[in-house]
């Protein structure tokens, strides 16, 4: 997963998996990285991995990016817990996008979402008109 200043993107470990969402500006630049690691024949094990402008791997449960990563900071620290369940996660990254698309003018259209799984791929769009609202204008 790339993404570049002009859109929103982010990865977030649930338990079992991992949710990727962006909203649909998603083009390309600092580095989200995913990663499947076998544990044996029958279980992977994803991880999220950010790397930042300086080029260094970290390893962490949430990576956010994009000009509208600066938006949603602070939302994701209050609402991020570990152990999350993947209709938690998919709740969480669809409201921290929907808030980044509302506050960020690079950011906009719909948001795109995909929990991986070792059993899959499940993905999702949410039309602007579903997104939650967070002004009152």
């Amino acid at each position: 997963v790339f993404t570049w200043f002009c859109t929103t993107i982010m990865a977030v470990e649930y338990d079992g998996g991992v949710v990727i969402g962006a909203d649909s500006r998603t083009t390309t630049g600092t580095m989200s990285y995913l990663m499947m690691k076998p544990l044996s024949r029958k279980q992977m094990v994803l991880t999220v991995y950010t790397v930042p402008v300086g080029g260094m791997l970290v390893r962490q449960p949430v990576s956010v990016g994009g000009s509208g990563s600066t938006y949603i900071y602070g939302y994701m620290d209050s609402n991020y817990k570990p152990n999350m369940t993947k209709d938690q996660c998919l709740r969480l990254v669809s409201g921290a996008l929907s808030l980044a698309m509302e506050r960020d003018g690079s950011s906009g259209g719909v948001v795109r979402l995909a929990a991986i799984s070792e059993t899959g791929v499940d993905r999702q769009v949410i039309l602007g008109n579903q997104l939650p609202k967070w002004s009152t204008a």
